[in-house]
């Protein structure tokens, strides 16, 4: 393996996030930085009326479900995720919204607890 790679294991997915293939500016959140995100959408992520789309169940990360959060993100732009109780721990809760940031090339917008919003800047 190489210096520049950061393997990470989560129940479900294995995630390798090569340094080298990230874009100019973006960080290994996916997204570029927190404060480009307009308050609007801020706003939006943490309204209590914004409803979950996509829910994450006791099979993990899948390719359906990186492939759904992608198709929402290319209609809506911004996707309220939640995962179901007890299957990460609290601690691999965070790579777990890295990793489907990575691979929507979105931005993490908000997490707290099991639920966290995803913004595809157009």
């Amino acid at each position: 393996m190489l210096e520049s790679e950061t393997v990470r294991e989560l129940p479900h997915a294995y995630l390798v996030v090569k340094s080298a293939d990230l874009a100019e500016g973006q960080n290994h959140t996916g997204g570029i930085e927190v404060s480009e995100i307009p308050s609007q959408i801020k706003r939006q992520a943490m309204d209590r009326n914004f409803q979950p789309s996509v829910r994450i169940g006791k099979t993990g990360i899948t390719e359906n479900i990186v492939e759904e959060v992608r198709g929402q993100l290319a209609k809506r732009k911004l996707v309220k995720i939640k995962i179901n109780k007890g299957i990460y721990d609290r601690e691999d809760r965070a790579q777990v919204w890295e990793y489907l940031a990575q691979e929507t090339s979105s931005m993490i917008v908000h997490t707290r607890g099991n639920v966290g919003v995803l913004w595809y800047k157009s």
